[in-house]
């Protein structure tokens, strides 16, 4: 979602200088184009050279540098938004009075892009009326703040005002700057992970299936403006984003009943969970005991939640199924992708190259019922999430 964005980031100084580290190499790592301010006092804190080398641009810091004079002008009119972080006390005053004794002030007094600060302070300093002044001071003027956490503080102390986290304050970005309207309106449901089917109180059958596939593509529905509600069979993955909406389900029977309780006003329904074909017919109440040469487990069907899907859409609904195969991979996802009525198939061919369950990277191929193939090169399952969604966009679209 940050690829390509222009992110201003104006450092102050305090001790939580030293998160932006990280900040700027994951925004970095999103393919953000990042450029660094600091205050002379955040030199103390972070060194002008590891940010240039990470955001791989030079900081500015001086205001009366030859070079750099029209930045402040040129800056505030280049970026997508200008964060200001870690927001100290005395910059937080200087942005409420409008004092400009530096390039950071010059900048911000300048700028024509939004505005968002992340502020650090001790507990006490934080909760002075003052500083509770100046930070309804700051938003009257339009800019945005990043709430406080709690935890460990630079003194010492435990309390409020300790910075967000790096990955807290890309979310807030993207959720706030950056998240697209196309699918704005439309509600889509996805599904992830395995299912367990119980065979007694502490045993099941299950898969390999991580659920990584499924939550970036939630994420990535999300990132286009859909409402998204995720059905998770379990997983350890963590949602990014708190607006959507993670269902927990464990069996087969349970993920098809939430997904019916949502489909009926769903735009789209994205079928990545790897479901049990098959559970117990009766399972046992209590632990099976490990008794006589063997153990006769009577299995039946599982109800298919992409077949009853395939009957229930009406023309305005589109429905997308996967498909993980290990031999005539694509004669049986075009099989699926007819027998199930679904609008694609995603195509997860499980070779030695492509482990698809649990792996950070896949490579698939979208089959349409249109007889359209899309071909997705190996790459990170985030990546592989966008370029599907942006298949799903343009079929909604078409």
């Amino acid at each position: 979602m940050l690829a390509g964005k222009k992110i201003l980031i104006g450092i102050t100084g305090s001790i939580a200088a030293y998160k932006i580290i990280t900040l700027v190499r994951l925004l970095v790592k999103q393919d953000a184009l990042v450029q660094v301010i600091i205050t002379p006092a955040a030199k103390d804190f972070v060194s002008p050279l590891t940010l240039a080398t990470l955001s791989k641009n030079k900081v500015l810091y001086n205001l009366f540098d030859e070079d750099t004079w029209a930045n402040h002008v040129m800056l505030g009119r280049w970026a997508d938004v200008f964060l200001i972080a870690p927001l100290s006390c005395n910059t937080l005053t200087k942005m409420a009075t409008g004092t400009c004794d530096n390039l950071l002030m010059a900048v911000y007094l300048s700028a024509t892009c939004p505005v968002v600060v992340a502020p650090a302070m001790d507990e006490d300093m934080w909760h002075h009326p003052a500083v509770k002044n100046n930070i309804e001071t700051i938003k009257s003027f339009g800019n945005k703040v990043i709430n406080v956490g709690y935890g460990e503080l630079g003194s010492g102390l435990t309390g409020e005002g300790r910075m967000a986290e790096p990955e807290e304050i890309i979310i807030y970005l993207a959720e706030n700057f950056f998240i697209k309207g196309v699918l704005k309106g439309k509600k889509a449901i996805v599904t992830a992970g395995p299912t367990y089917e119980a065979i007694d109180p502490v045993r099941f059958i299950g898969n390999h299936s991580s659920g990584k596939m499924g939550y970036a593509i939630a994420e990535a529905l999300y990132e286009n403006g859909a409402d998204v509600i995720l059905v998770s069979g379990p997983s350890h993955q963590k949602i990014n984003y708190k607006n959507i909406q993670v269902i927990h389900v464990v069996s087969a029977a349970e993920m098809y009943n939430t997904v019916h309780d949502n489909f009926n006003d769903a735009a789209i329904a994205v079928m990545c969970a790897a479901v049990a074909d098959f559970t117990l017919t009766d399972p046992s109440t209590q632990k099976i005991k490990k008794t006589g040469d063997g153990l006769n487990l009577q299995l039946v069907k599982t109800k298919d939640i992409l077949a009853s899907l395939g009957q229930l859409k009406n023309p305005n609904q589109f429905v997308l199924g996967f498909a993980l195969e290990t031999n005539n991979a694509e004669a049986n996802a075009i099989n699926k992708l007819n027998t199930k009525n679904a609008d694609a198939i995603v195509l997860n061919s499980s070779t030695e190259n492509n482990k698809a369950f649990g792996a950070d990277e896949n490579e698939v191929v979208i089959y349409g019922k249109d007889g359209t193939q899309t071909a997705i090169s190996l790459q990170n399952k985030k990546n592989v999430a966008n370029e599907i969604v942006t298949y799903i966009i343009s079929k909604q679209s078409a």
